[in-house]
This record gives C-alpha cells, sequence and structure tokens, in this order.
C-alpha cells in the first residue's frame, strides 16, 4: 500500500471514530483493572491495554493522512450540576 495517498473524506471520519471507540475501551479497561479480584482477568485486561495502545498509535498515524483535522479547542464548557454552572477541581 502506498503511504504517501491521503485518506478519503469517508474514510477519515471512520478511523477518526475508530480512535474514539478504542481510546474508550482503553479508558474501560485500565478503570476497571482496579474492581477485579481475579488475577487472571486482570493480566488479561493488562494486556489487552497494552496491545490497544499500540493499535490505537498505529490507528493515530494512519489518521496524519486526513485531507482535514479539526483544531483541539483551548478553552474547555463549563460543566453544568445539578442546573447550575460549576468548575471542574
Amino acid at each position: 500500500m502506498d503511504q504517501q495517498k491521503v485518506l478519503a473524506a469517508h474514510e477519515s471520519l471512520d478511523l477518526h471514530e475508530a480512535i474514539n471507540f478504542k481510546t474508550l475501551c482503553i479508558a474501560k479497561s485500565k478503570l476497571m483493572q482496579g474492581l477485579v479480584f481475579d488475577d487472571d482477568l486482570r493480566n488479561l485486561m493488562k494486556k489487552d491495554v497494552q496491545q490497544s495502545s499500540q493499535d490505537l498509535t498505529e490507528l493515530q498515524s494512519l489518521y496524519e493522512r486526513a485531507p482535514f483535522q479539526a483544531p483541539v479547542p483551548q478553552n474547555r464548557p463549563t460543566p453544568i450540576i445539578d442546573g447550575k454552572e460549576g468548575t471542574i477541581h
């Protein structure tokens, strides 16, 4: 496969969704490790996090060929908690 080809717009969006999904899966696996008492399951989850991190790195290198990139905003929205604007600590 030619590494210089640019991804089509729909391919970029699909890849973006896969990256988001994989990121959420890694976060969930990392958080759930603290709740698991079985050592075999915990080790399996650790291996999953390691493999998923490698996969995510590969997906991100592909995403760099997207014809567009969304800028990351510097300001984050203020959360609304119980109907009132709050702050994140």
